[in-house]
């Protein structure tokens, strides 16, 4: 139906998370229709990312500069007793937005369905426990992760994973709407959600 060229890119774009084929050939057309320069500039930015973005070994956080680790991560003025678990990149960045939240971050890499061993695969659990285990200075563990169903499951897990070591595990209060997503919450509600934590 389509070209040999126009079918490869709709293939590659179909793999990208919420992009269906029928999406993905919309935006095939999109660029098609655009001018050489904006092409080179979407081209440009995808390579940059690539090579110049880097993932923070400690909080896994993006970042992009010549330190080993994200300005977070490097910030000593952050509080250390504080580790607010977040799902995903947007979640931390959410949350920075408040600017109410001084602790430190751990990425988790997205949530789980259910508790089978292959749904929790991918993500950063090991890690986290890892890192909880070997700091001398985290006290408390905050668990921001969106009161959807899964990140309800997921909430479960931490529990079950952090409270035998030993540290305080406290979630999100008031203000987050069950089903919501905390890319989309405004500062005054995250502000309340992680003041009335519990």
């Amino acid at each position: 139906m389509y070209s040999p060229s126009i079918q490869n890119l709709i293939e590659k774009l179909s793999k990208l998370p919420s992009i269906g084929p029928r999406t993905a050939a919309r935006l095939v057309f999109y660029l098609m229709a655009q001018d050489n320069q904006n092409v080179k500039e979407l081209i440009q930015a995808i390579a940059d990312l690539k090579m110049k973005v880097k993932v923070c070994p400690i909080c896994f956080n993006t970042y992009e500069s010549a330190r080993e680790m994200c300005s977070i991560c490097a910030d000593t003025k952050r509080d250390r007793t504080l580790l607010c678990v977040v799902a995903n990149e947007a979640d931390l960045a959410a949350i920075e937005k408040t600017k109410t939240y001084k602790g430190l971050y751990f990425v988790l890499g997205g949530t789980v369905t259910n508790l089978r061993q292959e749904n929790l695969s991918g993500l950063r659990f090991e890690q986290l426990q890892a890192r909880v285990k070997t700091s001398q200075s985290i006290k408390e563990t905050i668990l921001a992760i969106n009161p959807t169903s899964e990140g309800q499951t997921t909430v479960l897990y931490l529990d079950k994973i952090l409270k035998p070591l030993g540290i305080k595990i406290t979630k999100l209060g008031v203000g987050l709407p069950i089903g919501g997503e905390l890319e989309y919450a405004d500062d005054e509600t995250l502000s309340s959600a992680l003041e009335g934590r519990k």
